[in-house]
């Protein structure tokens, strides 16, 4: 079970982090000594160039692999070298938005949505959809419920996405690229909602981008290249 973690607290803590690929020979470290901290309500926007190691410790926080080396704790629980039961308890707290959408077409908005509610037990059929209609009415979609990805616009299949991560009311985002498909003002759309759930809720948010036109939003910027922290600037 997970910690609750009080209003201040640090929410995800990494120490010492590395991280490999392959094995034998063939083992190469795409994550170097990583150490940071994410706090409560922080918007931070981590850059780097294509290859730099973001997506994979996107990846690692969100507990969709089991780190290796070093300290990973998110709320409370240790994840390096952690069992998959821990990792889906972790999930659980977690909502992720994939850079390609990873909608399925087979399924409506909502159904989509409804996915992501599918770890919380505790939740009746019609209530996972109460809540997948209330989350994709907050980013503009209420008349779009019944639509599939096939009918929808690139900006609204990105809002379907961060529909399905908002809809368990999540204590973290973690967003891959979420305005890499959307034009300009979509795009702020998105990230609008982002800080106004970071802002109200207390949402932690961390935003893996090459958009330099949303850089504003964010109260720290973490620059990873070759799978090294190399700046983490607080903004004024």
């Amino acid at each position: 079970m997970l910690q609750t973690i009080a209003p201040s607290k640090k929410v995800i803590e990494v120490r010492h982090l590395d991280h490999f690929f392959g094995k034998g020979n063939l083992r190469k470290q795409t994550l170097f000594d990583l150490s940071f901290d994410l706090a409560v309500g922080e918007i931070v926007i981590m850059s780097g160039p294509s290859g730099s190691g973001k997506t994979t410790l996107l990846t690692l926080l969100g507990g969709l692999r089991s780190a290796q080396s070093g300290s990973l704790r998110v709320l409370g629980q240790e994840l390096c070298v952690a069992p998959s039961s821990t990792l889906v308890c972790t999930r659980r707290h977690n909502g992720y938005i994939f850079q390609a959408h990873n909608l399925h077409q087979s399924l409506t908005a909502i159904e989509n949505v409804m996915m992501s509610l599918e770890l919380q037990a505790e939740l009746s059929r019609s209530q996972m959809r109460e809540k997948a209609a209330d989350a994709l009415s907050s980013v503009g979609l209420a008349d779009r419920i019944d639509y599939y990805p096939a009918n929808l616009s690139g900006g609204q299949k990105q809002r379907v996405a961060i529909a399905r991560a908002l809809a368990s009311e999540p204590a973290i985002v973690l967003a891959d690229e979420p305005t890499a498909a959307l034009d300009s003002q979509s795009g702020r759309d998105v990230v609008d909602l982002l800080q106004k759930l970071a802002r109200e809720n207390g949402t932690t948010v961390l935003i893996v981008t090459h958009d330099n036109r949303i850089l504003d939003i964010g109260d720290r910027l973490l620059h990873l290249e070759d799978g090294r922290l190399c700046r983490d600037t607080q903004k004024l």
